[in-house]
């Protein structure tokens, strides 16, 4: 979602100001920080990255800084209280605003804060997309109504707000026309889109889903993230009849105690979420599924913590994402007794981390020497006689090939397992058919 927002200011920039991205930071006119608030010290880290933007300040007066992003939403004018030289702060759903505010900040001597909640505005208010090689984000959704006791989320970017369907599907029918290929669609709780249709019906997630793939060019579709909570069998069915959609689920779980996951307030069960991780399995057998994982949330015991293990053997696991829990300010959660010990926090979540690195190493070595379908990016960074794109799994696959094959995709016979990537060759019919065609 934050690479999706970053992009389009710079796309808004762009088409008011004419300004175009600079990677040297002492060449900008405009300095943009967009942030997260999601983990510990986010707060801290911002205040590190534009203290050092203050020189550039000091020498060129005119630069303007901005921050933006949850950490804006969440502090407001605190950050310009803390740190004056920041000119512009703006939360995720006004930065359409950024060149209104550009203005207001270089013609006054004020400085501006906008973190409101305009709900749909922003989607109105954004140019069109820009395609930037064969794969694109494409935002839904956003905010979140869960409440999660641990998350900020909604705090920071509001109550769930769908974008109509029909936007979506322009947006989508744009981007295909630009080349693109393979479609991941955002949401802080994708699976909770409930988009208006022009006969005043509302098109849920599934729905969504067939008419993205209905789209010409579009051979790849993805999400992120959902919610257990809002996993219909109608969700289900679509992996069922749409093979466009990637064999992978990510499904964040969180814990395998129904303690903590009731003290967390994320709504189901952990017999519910292995009823669904059953069904996905039953429709897509050899399914890749990844998730999230909080380690010593307040009160966890260590039972709490084995049944967390046994629910990762129970699944199976591809790869995972696994945090430490630390307490976000203005959360349920921070409220609570942070009683568990930083040892034992750090302790568990080593012991979780090496068995999904393991899981996660069992599966590369299986996929080799297996044919795998692979969308080409483009040239890899490391070789560049190879060329590197991702397996359904969303693995990246680095193989020999031409330039020319971005926006193909090909089948990689896969000859290494390495620990971030793997290593493949191109195999014949795929070179035939890139003759062919």
């Amino acid at each position: 979602m934050n690479e999706y927002d970053s992009d389009k200011m710079r796309d808004v920039l762009q088409a008011s100001h004419a300004m175009e991205m600079t990677e040297i930071a002492e060449e900008a006119d405009v300095l943009l920080l967009n942030t997260c608030s999601i983990r510990e010290k986010a707060q801290e880290k911002v205040f590190s990255a534009i203290g050092r933007w203050r020189k550039i300040k000091n020498k060129r007066p005119d630069v303007i800084i901005g921050v933006g992003g949850c950490v804006a939403s969440q502090e407001g004018a605190a950050i310009q209280k803390r740190a004056p030289y920041v000119d512009i702060v703006f939360g995720p759903q006004t930065l359409h605003r950024l060149p209104e505010l550009l203005d207001q900040a270089r013609h006054s001597d004020k400085r501006v804060v906008d973190i409101s909640f305009p709900e749909i505005e922003k989607f109105d208010s954004l140019p069109e997309p820009r395609a930037e090689g064969p794969k694109a984000f494409v935002s839904i959704m956003e905010g979140c109504s869960k409440y999660c006791t641990f998350c900020v989320v909604p705090y920071t970017r509001g109550e769930e707000i769908s974008r109509p369907l029909n936007d979506v599907i322009k947006e989508i029918t744009s981007l295909a026309e630009q080349g693109v290929r393979e479609i991941n669609l955002l949401g802080q709780n994708v699976n909770a889109y409930r988009g208006d249709m022009d006969d005043r019906e509302i098109a849920d997630f599934s729905l969504l889903l067939h008419y993205v793939v209905a789209v010409e060019g579009i051979d790849r579709i993805r999400f992120t993230t959902s919610h257990p909570a809002e996993y219909t069998d109608e969700i289900i069915e679509a992996f069922a009849e749409i093979p466009e959609l990637v064999n992978h689920l990510h499904l964040p779980v969180q814990s395998g105690s129904d303690h903590i996951l009731a003290n967390m307030k994320r709504g189901y069960t952990r017999s519910e979420y292995l009823e669904i991780m059953n069904k996905m399995k039953a429709v897509r057998p050899g399914i890749s599924l990844s998730s999230d994982f909080i380690i010593g949330f307040p009160g966890e015991t260590e039972q709490e913590f084995e049944d967390t293990m046994a629910l990762i053997e129970e699944v199976g696991f591809d790869f995972s994402y696994s945090f430490i829990y630390s307490a976000r300010p203005g959360t349920p959660a921070a409220e609570l007794a942070d009683d568990v010990s930083e040892e034992v926090k750090k302790q568990r979540l080593k012991k979780l981390k090496t068995r999904l690195d393991e899981m996660t190493m069992d599966v590369s070595n299986s996929m080799v020497d297996t044919v795998q379908t692979v969308l080409v990016e483009g040239v890899s960074k490391k070789n560049p006689l190879q060329v590197t794109g991702r397996t359904e799994n969303n693995r990246v696959v680095n193989f020999t090939g031409h330039p020319r094959l971005a926006g193909q995709f090909v089948d990689v016979k896969i000859t290494e397992a390495l620990p971030n990537s793997l290593r493949g060759r191109l195999v014949e019919s795929s070179i035939q058919k890139i003759i062919t065609n």
